[in-house]
């Protein structure tokens, strides 16, 4: 007996040095990629594109793809590259996801790779500029795909990597983002076992990672509310029905719904306004007045319930006063959600990643993501790297999707250990 235990102590020893190579090999190499990887991503940066228009890149990730020897898909979703890297050993299918589009932002940032690439949005000639990381993103996935391309001898499994395009939404008209890639198949074919996403944030110091367990962003939905009265002369309002009086009475009792009738303890409710437009001169009292905005909500059945609730608000006070009110809600992302169980499994892989002290549980995040819509297909996790400089303040740099937008890019090899780290520690 006493044998036995000391050979399976010296099988434990040996499997643990085992690992701890490893994660040192992992390591090193992502360092090794690092200034190819700045170097991507400062391209990108310059060459910036608007959702389902990625072709450029698109083809810079395909070609650099191929290179590697990696199976390439493309024209997934429109613009979507999917690449394939099948281990020496059997195991699990894990997708590792970046989205690929700019916004319609003119940049103001003056670094030499600044963006000054034009485009059209909504019929209008738009500056355009990654202000919101995904030339990070983008470049951090490739930096990942060479590093386990390169340990491809010691992967069990297959690796699914995912350049998602329009995350910030497609084009008027036109369908685009995560749940075209997922109607696609990207997540059947192979079917992926375990789904990873990634995002920077200019607000976390470089070399730190985030996340929440469970519900970690919110979804997002969008509703217009469309006011009819009846139109008169402004010096006669009696003989009207001011559809922005109405409004704005429906603007404060939708503002009630957050304050007073939702259990914010539970989850977060944000209602906001947006958009308000009613009227074409002064002296008229309008026949309709619109008013549209977003809905943010961390909770799925409260989710519902908000909706139900913005509809007889709308409706029961443009009613009281002699008003009707049509209400519409799209329903555009779900809340993304971390399964407990995955995050628990690899956490310490993010640990290998920048050390146990700089992984940080972080609060709710009321913006939206569409990678949400991988998580309804199976275990996802998704969590935030650092961009902000050291010892810069969380309050004052600028936010994302702003023209002012920064990330320091020195530290990107975070996002390619914690990847790489993942895909071989998902099989232990």
């Amino acid at each position: 007996m006493r044998i036995l235990f000391s050979f399976l102590i010296l099988c434990s020893i040996s499997v643990s040095v085992f690992a701890v190579d490893l994660t040192a090999e992992i390591n090193a190499a992502a360092e090794k990629v690092l200034p190819q990887v700045i170097q991507w991503r400062r391209y990108l940066h310059e060459h910036p594109e608007l959702g389902n228009r990625e072709f450029n890149t698109s083809k810079l990730v395909a070609d650099e793809l191929r290179k590697l020897g990696i199976e390439v898909r493309t024209g997934i979703a429109k613009t979507g590259v999917v690449g394939i890297l099948k281990g020496s050993q059997p195991g699990p299918v894990i997708g590792l996801r970046a989205d690929m589009d700019g916004l319609p932002v003119t940049e103001r940032v003056n670094v030499p790779f600044r963006s000054t690439a034009k485009s059209e949005y909504n019929g209008q000639t738009v500056g355009v500029m990654h202000a919101c990381g995904h030339d990070t993103h983008v470049a951090m996935l490739l930096g990942t795909a060479t590093v386990l391309a390169g340990m491809k001898d010691k992967i069990k499994g297959t690796v699914v990597f995912i350049f998602q395009p329009a995350e910030e939404g497609a084009p008027a008209g036109e369908t685009g983002g995560a749940s075209d890639m997922v109607k696609e198949g990207v997540m059947d074919n192979p079917k992926i076992d375990a789904v990873f996403g990634i995002h920077i944030n200019s607000a976390t110091e470089i070399g730190q990672i985030k996340y929440k367990s469970g519900a970690e962003m919110a979804a997002s939905d969008w509703f217009e509310i469309k006011v009819k009265g009846r139109q008169s002369h402004g010096a006669y309002p009696w003989q009207g029905i001011d559809p922005i009086a109405v409004s704005t009475q429906i603007y404060t009792g939708l503002q009630m719904i957050v304050a007073r009738q939702s259990e914010l303890p539970k989850a977060p409710v944000i209602i906001t306004v947006g958009r308000m437009t009613a009227g074409i001169r002064e002296n008229i009292i309008p026949e309709e007045a619109v008013m549209a905005g977003t809905i943010r909500t961390l909770d799925t059945a409260m989710q519902d319930e908000v909706h139900e609730k913005i509809r007889r608000t709308a409706t029961k006070i443009a009613e009281s006063m002699g008003a009707t009110a049509e209400v519409r809600i799209d329903r555009k992302t779900p809340v993304t959600y971390n399964d407990p169980q995955l995050v628990k499994k690899m956490l310490p892989s993010l640990e290998k990643a920048v050390g146990k002290g700089n992984v940080i549980d972080a609060e709710w995040v009321t913006g939206a993501e569409d990678f949400a819509f991988y998580g309804q297909k199976a275990p996802s996790f998704f969590f935030f790297v650092g961009g902000m400089p050291k010892g810069g303040d969380p309050k004052t740099v600028p936010s994302h999707h702003t023209p002012d937008f920064f990330i320091d890019d020195s530290r990107l090899d975070v996002g390619v250990k914690a990847f790489c780290n993942i895909v071989f520690d998902f099989v232990k």
